[in-house]
């Protein structure tokens, strides 16, 4: 029984990894997004 356990929770953290790349991928998309879409202006705005 243990050996299922071990290959689970290797399963998981595999698992788990993947999830917290993606979100942080999608972290950064929409951050590079967001500078993009706002250009130069922020450079130009008042403070």
């Amino acid at each position: 029984m243990e050996d299922g356990d071990e290959e689970f929770k290797r399963r998981r953290h595999k698992r788990n990894i993947a999830i917290a790349l993606v979100l942080g991928g999608l972290v950064v998309l929409f951050f590079i997004v967001t500078i993009v879409r706002l250009g130069g202006n922020v450079a130009n705005r008042a403070i």
